[in-house]
C-alpha cells in the first residue's frame, strides 16, 4: 500500500527520481515543454485521455470512470530565473533566455517541481484504484503560474470545453512549515496580485555636473522609501496589504547621470477596496516623487500582471480539511491565516463557476519546529527556514512528496469516493 492508502501506482523510488529529475532541470514560464512532456507521458501510460498544447504547454488527463462528479485537480509547472544556492545533488546548473531577452539562471525555487511529482503520483493511484471512486477525474498541468497568465491561456484555449466542466477544483502549494502538515483556510485564502513597472524621467549629465541634469536614480531612491509608507500609513492595521519594490535598474557607468530609472513592484491585497487605495496611493507618490525633483515629463506607471485572491469555498474548505483530519490525524492539519502569496488557480474555478479549494503543503524539515505546536508559533518559526523563491529553497523530499499524493488522493475521493 503507498501513502494514501490506495492501490500502488510507481515505486516510491521512481516517483523521488522523477522530483529530481524535475528540480535538475527547470523550466521558465511558457517554456515548459520538457515537463509537460513528462506529465504527458505519466498520463498516458497510466490510462488517461490525454490533451497538450492548451494555452501553450499545458496538459490535460481525463480519466473518466462512471457517474458522478467531476473533479479537476491542477498542478504548475514553471521555474523561476533563480541561481540556485542549496548545495543539493541534484541541483539545478541550468540557465535560459527570459522573455525579455536575458540569459538567467533556472531554479525551482517555489516547489513547482513537487506540486508536478505529487499530481503525477495521485494520477497513478486514482487510476489503479477505480473500483474506490466513480465519476470523472482531470488532471491539470499548468504553464505560467508565476506569470499570473497560465490558467488564463488554458482557459482561454478552450479547457473547460476539450476536458469537461468540473463541479470543483482543487489544488495545493508547498510552503515552508513542517513537511507532513497540511494548511487549509476557509474562505480568502492567497492574494490578489499586480506587478507594476514606474518608470521615472530625469535628464542625463556628466557624473561631476549633476545641477545639469535631473538624476531619476535620486528620484528613484526617493520614491522607494517613500513607498514603504502606503501600507504602515495609509492601510488599516487589520486589513492585508503588502508593497515590495523587487528592482530598480538604472544607468550604465558610476560618472554617468542616467535619463531614465525603472521600478518593478509587487502588490498584494485580498479586498479590493484596500487593493484600489494602495495602487491609488502608489501612483500618487510615484507623480509626486517625479513633481518634487523637477521631472519635466510625467512618470509612467504600467501594469504588467494581475490577477485575483484565492478565494476557498468555505464548505468545500470544511468537508476537505474533515477528510484531512480523519487521514493525517487533526493535529495534522491547521488554518494557517490569509497567505500574502498570490495563485491564478481561482481562475480555473471561477471559470467554471466552481468551488475552489487549495490548501498548503509542508515542506520544511520538521526538526527546525521543535517545540512548535501552536499556528503562531510554526508561522514564527517559518521566519528561521528559506522560503518559496529563496535560492535556498527546497523542500524537504520526504514526507513532502510522501503527504503531498496523499493529499491529493485524499481530496479527490471526498468527492469521488464512495459516500
Amino acid at each position: 500500500m503507498t501513502a494514501s492508502g490506495l492501490s500502488p501506482g510507481p515505486a516510491v523510488a521512481a516517483l523521488e527520481q522523477i522530483y529530481r529529475d524535475l528540480h535538475g532541470r527547470p523550466e521558465l514560464s511558457r517554456q515548459e515543454h520538457r515537463t509537460a512532456a513528462l506529465a504527458a507521458g505519466q498520463l498516458a501510460a497510466a490510462g488517461f485521455e490525454v490533451m497538450t498544447d492548451i494555452g501553450g504547454t499545458g496538459v490535460a488527463g481525463v480519466l473518466a470512470n462512471g457517474a458522478g462528479p467531476t473533479v479537476l485537480v491542477r498542478a504548475d509547472m514553471d521555474a523561476l530565473p533563480v541561481l540556485e544556492q542549496t548545495g543539493l545533488p541534484y541541483a539545478s546548473s541550468l540557465r535560459a533566455t527570459d522573455r525579455d531577452g536575458h540569459e538567467v539562471p533556472v531554479m525551482h525555487a517555489c516547489g513547482h517541481d513537487m506540486h508536478v511529482t505529487c499530481l503525477v503520483g495521485a494520477a497513478w493511484e486514482l487510476a489503479a484504484a477505480r473500483d474506490a471512486w466513480s465519476g470523472t477525474l482531470v488532471t491539470v498541468f499548468q504553464p505560467a503560474e508565476e506569470l499570473g497568465t497560465g490558467a488564463q491561456a488554458m482557459i482561454d484555449d478552450g479547457l473547460l470545453d476539450r476536458a469537461g466542466r468540473p463541479d470543483v477544483v482543487l489544488g495545493q502549494h508547498v510552503a515552508p512549515f513542517p513537511a507532513g502538515l497540511l494548511g487549509v483556510r476557509p474562505g480568502p485564502a492567497f492574494a490578489a496580485s499586480d506587478s507594476l513597472r514606474v518608470t521615472l524621467y530625469g535628464r542625463g549629465a556628466h557624473g561631476s555636473r549633476p545641477d545639469a541634469g535631473i538624476d531619476p536614480v535620486v528620484m528613484a531612491a526617493a520614491t522607494v522609501m517613500r513607498l514603504q509608507g502606503v501600507v504602515s500609513r495609509e492601510i488599516a492595521g487589520d486589513d492585508t496589504a503588502v508593497v515590495t519594490v523587487g528592482a530598480l535598474r538604472a544607468g550604465t557607468k558610476e560618472n554617468i547621470i542616467p535619463d531614465d530609472a525603472e521600478l518593478l513592484l509587487s502588490v498584494r491585497t485580498v479586498d479590493p477596496a484596500v487593493r484600489g487605495r494602495v495602487l491609488d496611493a502608489i501612483g500618487r507618490i510615484v507623480r509626486a516623487e517625479a513633481a518634487a525633483s523637477g521631472a519635466t515629463r510625467d512618470p509612467l506607471v504600467e501594469t504588467i500582471q494581475t490577477f485575483p485572491a484565492v478565494v476557498n469555498d468555505e464548505a468545500a474548505a470544511e468537508r476537505i480539511s474533515a477528510a484531512f483530519s480523519r487521514r493525517f490525524g487533526p493535529d495534522r492539519v491547521f488554518d494557517p491565516g490569509p497567505v500574502t502569496g498570490s495563485e491564478d488557480v481561482g481562475i480555473l474555478a471561477t471559470a467554471a463557476g466552481a468551488p475552489c479549494v487549495y490548501w498548503l503543503l509542508g515542506g520544511a524539515d520538521p526538526r527546525h519546529f521543535a517545540g512548535a505546536s501552536t499556528r503562531a508559533e510554526i508561522v514564527a518559526a517559518t521566519r528561521d527556514v528559506p522560503s518559496n523563491h529563496s535560492p535556498l529553497y527546497a523542500p524537504v523530499l520526504q514526507p513532502t512528496l510522501a503527504a503531498g499524493v496523499a493529499a491529493l488522493t485524499t481530496a479527490v475521493l471526498t468527492w469521488l469516493g464512495p459516500s
